[in-house]
C-alpha cells in the first residue's frame, strides 16, 4: 500500500482559503473577514490572560519554578506563558491557570456592532 505524503498545495500565509476553495468572490471576502475576526478576538482574549498570569506571577515576586507548581503546568510552560507564545495554549488551559492564582474569569458576551 501507498500513501501519497507529497503536499500537491500550499497556501501563503494570510491568504484568501475561502477564495482558494472555489466560494465566489465576494463570498470568499465575507467569509475570510470574518474568520479574521473570530481570529484575532481569540489571539487578544489569550493574550490577556497571559497579562494576568504573568502580573500575578510579578505581584507575588514568584520564581518560574514556584509559579509553575501552583498553576500545574511545567516551568517551560511558565515561560511561553511569560513570553505570550499565543499558539501553544489553548482559552481553556489559560483560564485554569487564572482559576488556580484564586481569581475568576468572567465572560462577556455582547452584540457586535456592525459599521
Amino acid at each position: 500500500m501507498h500513501i501519497e505524503t507529497k503536499s500537491t498545495h500550499i497556501s501563503a500565509a494570510n491568504s484568501n482559503l475561502f477564495k482558494e476553495l472555489g466560494f465566489a468572490p465576494n463570498e470568499a471576502k465575507k467569509l475570510h473577514a470574518e474568520s479574521q475576526h473570530i481570529i484575532s478576538e481569540k489571539l487578544r482574549l489569550k493574550e490577556y490572560l497571559m497579562s494576568e498570569i504573568s502580573q500575578w506571577i510579578a505581584d507575588n515576586n514568584l520564581k518560574q519554578i514556584e509559579a509553575a507548581a501552583i498553576l500545574g503546568i511545567t516551568r517551560p510552560r511558565v515561560s511561553d506563558v511569560v513570553n505570550k507564545k499565543l499558539p501553544k495554549f489553548t482559552i481553556d488551559a489559560l483560564v485554569d491557570m487564572v482559576a488556580r492564582t484564586g481569581r475568576d474569569v468572567q465572560l462577556s458576551v455582547q452584540k457586535r456592532s456592525h459599521a
